[in-house]
């Protein structure tokens, strides 16, 4: 049957790029001039490719959708067709044809077919087991084959490739990466950055393999087994194809349409092919011979097309596309911009390379030295946003550029100035969003908050690289207007965390209901109550657990314990110092013997025990407390562990008593409650084995004493810690860190770290020491005192609720019965047991005994 609509415009493809291409047809009017017929090959409507991994971590494939209501094509009048495979395009007719033999006429036609993932061709790909990644379909094969299995192994290291690892991972695989460049991303960042990707990425658990050739792959037994060009081999239940992708044109090439020569569908400025009735847009288009595997560039097409089709007055032209780019790959931060790779004939670079941090950074200046012409970003990708702003505007640069990415170095930072960039200056390069677009929203929709812009203006809602930029321009844009910028708690306090420190102190109040009496309104909120209840333990440090506390504490504080991903708690006992007795080990052993408890040694010298059901947690911490552990307050936004190395105790190399010194410490600070966490540690010697200099406040032990580094930072945004005092006597120390502590608690805004909080502190760590040291502000005794109240009225807090039966009423999954979860499920691995996933809670699966 062939449709009498001679000028249908027929869009074929339904992927990112295609759907965007709707929905800007959509905005421009084009929907309702001409017949829209879309044309999709999958059996759903567009979705997110971006977050496919996301589909392993319980999102639906509606979850995923980009239609913003399940009607948008319908209610537009887009005559939108899911599970139409175009097998074939008559230019001469003007009719493409399907699969089902039908026949659709157009008048133009847009191509936005997108990609394949690229099967190296060697014997064996074609197995069963041999996968995919890359639609919905892919994925219910992958979770299919993953079932019941342990092995998977991913071929490729590039974006798509760590993508799909971090698929693997999420089912539980033991997870390998097999690459044949000699290192990770070699097409988007250096080698420098590609090291510490690796070191990051393998301690997550991911097994890399490169400089790998694949020859063959074969059946062993149930499983498959790569045979590697160097000898090597490797046994695994499922090999993931991701490396690269391949420009779907075969349509293109059998229409006798133009394509490029190494693929993709010869398109111009505006987006057209050799025939001008026929458009293609995205991953299938060649634009001047070079195809862009990133979503930003498609849309960019996507609107150059429209903006043809539907006769614009001044259509926009594609004349190429910045591939600047910023994901977390596994947990890792990667930012690429421009020339990250320093290709640039007589280009220069400045780099800061922090192997203990486990952070790159590197710039590549053009060759006058005035302009950033790329950047590599690994571990930290904080800068990202300011960076690309100063690559795609070509703002000059400083004189001293090291200053703008090495932490604590002489020289300028990046100081971006948002009032000297241009109107045109583009912010989301995602969605083409600029400063003029973002700011002209802000004054014509009276927008205050930054959600609302983003909602306004799309920007922000790709990567979210430049939503630090988006606050700060609305920021602006309400002082330029007058209208006061406030840093209220939330709108039932019209007070600073800080200010409401001071009035909690300042009229002696002990109650939240106190406190919203009188300097609040309402009653209260999940964003008030968290803060208040933090600020009441850090002045008062009551029970958080009391009646008139205990509904204020997120679930954490509230069961005092940290909740898992599949709803059962973790128990964490303090070790200070790190030392434990061969009695306590003991007791730790029996209890997940008992319990059935997964064990894990932490990063802070402690023993997680995970899985424990929330009925169990007393039990447990009965037995523990018998055996003379406390909490360790992995819960709490609280100090959590002093580590330590051994020092003279043991070691040959220690100058001080560090072991001691960290027990002293965590005992004087345990249970301090806080704006966000405090972690800390003592080093014997400059060797720094327990890594002090990543610590809220470190100290490291000298011939003549200790120093004492504050504000430190390891997790998402690592930083070294700054030297507060050094050959330090113990007592020292200890007083330092007191006044430091309390100072911090008393100043910083709500979940703010030290170091944020520190990188923010007008006149840094010269004023820092004025305070704390030179007591500058005359209130070093107030801080003294407010430490020493804290450290006398120290209770356990779990032997304070196992001793009150009202408290322990609530360790109960349900409020109408004593019955534990049935949803909890474990399966084993590696001789103990783990969550198990959604797909692995079948109705024949038991609980692991």
């Amino acid at each position: 049957m062939v449709i009498d609509a001679r000028e249908s415009l027929v869009v074929v493809g339904n992927g990112m790029v295609g759907h965007h291409f709707l929905a800007q047809a959509v905005a421009a009017g084009l929907a309702g001039r001409r017949r829209i017929i879309a044309l999709g090959e999958e059996p759903r409507p567009a979705y997110d490719r971006v977050h496919l991994s996301e589909w392993f971590g319980g999102k639906s494939a509606d979850d995923l959708s980009l239609l913003p209501s399940r009607d948008f094509y319908e209610a537009n009048g887009i005559d939108f067709r899911a599970g139409a495979r175009v097998t074939a395009i008559d230019r001469a007719a003007k009719t493409v044809s399907l699969a089902d033999g039908s026949t659709v006429a157009y008048g133009h036609l847009v191509l936005a077919t997108g990609s394949r993932p690229f099967v190296p061709p060697v014997p064996g790909s074609d197995l069963p087991g041999c996968l995919v990644y890359r639609t919905i379909e892919d994925l219910e094969a992958i979770k299919a084959r993953a079932t019941g299995r342990t092995i998977g192994v991913v071929v490729g290291g590039g974006l798509l490739g760590l993508e799909a690892a971090n698929a693997l991972k999420q089912m539980g695989l033991e997870t390998h990466v097999v690459e044949f460049a000699p290192r990770l991303m070699a097409v988007q960042i250096d080698e420098g950055g590609s090291a510490i990707l690796r070191r990051k990425v393998e301690a997550l658990g991911v097994r890399v393999h490169t400089g790998k050739t694949t020859q063959k792959i074969e059946t062993v037994g149930e499983r498959l087994a790569m045979r590697f060009a160097d000898g090597a081999s490797l046994e695994t239940d499922l090999v993931l194809f991701s490396a690269g992708v391949r420009p779907r044109d075969e349509l293109a090439k059998a229409g006798n349409l133009t394509v490029g020569t190494r693929g993709g569908i010869a398109i111009d400025d505006a987006c057209r092919t050799s025939d001008p009735a026929i458009y293609a847009i995205g991953e299938c288009a060649a634009h001047k011979d070079r195809c862009y595997g990133l979503v930003a560039p498609g849309y960019r097409m996507a609107e150059v097309a429209c903006d043809h089709l539907a006769g614009a007055a001044a259509p926009r032209l594609f004349t190429g596309a910045d591939l600047s780019t910023k994901l977390k790959l596994l947990g890792v931060e990667v930012g690429s911009i421009g020339d990250g790779q320093g290709t640039t004939p007589g280009c220069h670079t400045v780099s800061f390379h922090d192997s203990v941090a486990e952070i790159h950074r590197r710039l590549v200046l053009s060759p006058d030295r005035k302009h950033l012409i790329g950047a590599t970003l690994v571990g930290d990708a904080a800068l990202y946003g300011q960076l690309l702003t100063l690559f795609q505007n070509r703002i000059p640069l400083p004189e001293k550029v090291e200053g703008m990415i090495a932490p604590n170095a002489g020289g300028a930072r990046i100081g971006l100035k948002l009032s000297e960039l241009p109107d045109t200056a583009q912010i989301c390069s995602c969605n083409n969003v600029s400063k003029g677009a973002i700011c002209s929203a802000i004054r014509s929709s009276k927008y205050t908050l930054v959600g609302e812009v983003i909602s306004g203006t799309r920007a922000g809602t790709g990567c979210g690289s430049c939503k630090t930029l988006v606050k700060d321009l609305l920021h602006s844009e309400l002082k330029a207007a007058g209208i006061e910028v406030t840093n209220h708690v939330c709108e039932h306090f019209r007070h600073s965390r800080q200010e409401l420190y001071h009035l909690v102190r300042v009229h002696k109040l002990t109650s939240f209901a106190e406190l919203i009496a009188r300097h609040g309104t309402g009653s209260g909120c999940d964003i008030c109550k968290p803060a208040v209840a933090s600020i009441l333990a850090s002045a008062w440090n009551e029970p958080v657990l009391d009646r008139k506390h205990a509904h204020l504490q997120d679930t954490n504080d509230r069961f005092l314990a940290n909740i898992q991903r599949d709803g059962t708690y973790s128990v964490v006992p303090r070790c200070p110092g790190g030392e434990i007795t061969p009695d306590q080990l003991i007791a730790l052993g029996q209890v997940a013997k008992t319990y059935k408890l997964y064990s894990k040694i932490t990063g802070g010298q402690r023993v997680d025990l995970f899985g424990a059901r929330i009925e169990e947690l007393p039990q447990i911490w009965r037995v523990l407390i018998r055996a003379g552990f406390e909490s360790g307050h992995a819960y709490g936004k609280a100090l959590r562990t002093v580590k330590s190395c051994v020092g003279t105790d043991w070691c040959r190399y220690g100058v001080q008593d560090s072991v001691g010194l960290a027990v002293k410490l965590e005992h004087r600070y345990k249970g301090l409650r806080s704006p966000h966490k405090l972690k800390s540690a003592c080093s014997g010697c400059a060797r720094e084995c327990a890594e002090a200099q990543s610590k809220d406040f470190g100290i490291i032990a000298t011939e003549q004493g200790y120093n004492l580094y504050v504000c430190g930072n390891g997790g998402m945004k690592p930083q070294h810690g700054v030297l507060l005092g050094g050959d330090l006597s113990a007592e020292q120390v200890m007083r330092y860190c007191d006044r430091f502590l309390m100072f911090y608690i008393r100043t910083a805004d709500r979940l703010e770290r030290t170091a944020t909080w520190f990188n923010k502190l007008e006149g840094g760590i010269d004023y820092l020491k004025q305070v704390v040291i030179d007591d500058s502000l005359g209130i070093a005794a107030e801080l003294e005192a407010e430490m020493a109240h804290v450290v006398a009225t120290y209770q356990d807090e779990w032997a304070t609720t196992l001793a009150d039966p009202q408290k322990l009423k609530q360790f109960r999954p349900f409020v109408n019965t004593t019955s534990s979860d049935p949803s909890i499920v474990m399966v084993p691995e590696r001789h103990q047991h783990r969550p198990a996933y959604a797909h692995e809670k079948t109705p024949q699966l038991e609980t692991v005994s």
